[in-house]
C-alpha cells in the first residue's frame, strides 16, 4: 500500500522559509521520479518541482525558481521541499506525489504567508 506523508506546513511571515517533508512506504523508492505539487484555494493544482529517482536532475515552475529547492535521501524513503523567501502566492496545500499517486491528492500540508 503506497503512503505518502507530508509535514513541515505552517505559518511563516513574508521572506521566511520552511521545509516540508514527505515520508513515503509501499513501494520501491529508488525507482520512482518524485514531485511536489500545492492547490491554492479556487486555483487548480500546480506542479511544484520535481526530481528524479537519483535525485540527480530537478526541475521547478518558473514561480518558484531560485527560491526553492527539491531533494531526497534514498535511505530514508523521504522526500524534501526547501521554500525560502516566501510570499502571499505560495499560500496553499503542499502535496507530494509521484507516477502512482494524482496530483494534489491526500492529506498535504498547509502552507500559510502571512503577516
Amino acid at each position: 500500500q503506497v503512503q505518502l506523508v507530508e509535514s513541515g506546513g505552517g505559518l511563516v511571515q513574508p521572506g521566511g522559509s520552511l521545509r516540508l517533508s514527505c515520508a513515503t512506504s509501499g513501494f520501491t523508492f529508488t525507482d520512482y521520479h518524485m514531485a511536489w505539487y500545492r492547490q491554492a484555494p479556487g486555483k487548480e493544482c500546480e506542479l511544484v518541482a520535481a526530481i528524479t529517482n537519483a535525485g540527480n536532475s530537478t526541475q521547478y515552475a518558473d514561480s518558484v525558481k531560485g527560491r526553492f529547492n527539491i531533494s531526497r535521501d534514498n535511505g530514508k524513503n523521504t522526500v524534501y521541499l526547501q521554500m525560502n523567501s516566501l510570499n502571499s502566492d505560495d499560500t496553499a496545500v503542499y502535496y507530494c506525489g509521484n507516477s502512482m499517486s494524482s496530483p494534489c491528492w491526500g492529506q498535504g500540508t498547509q502552507v500559510t504567508v502571512s503577516s
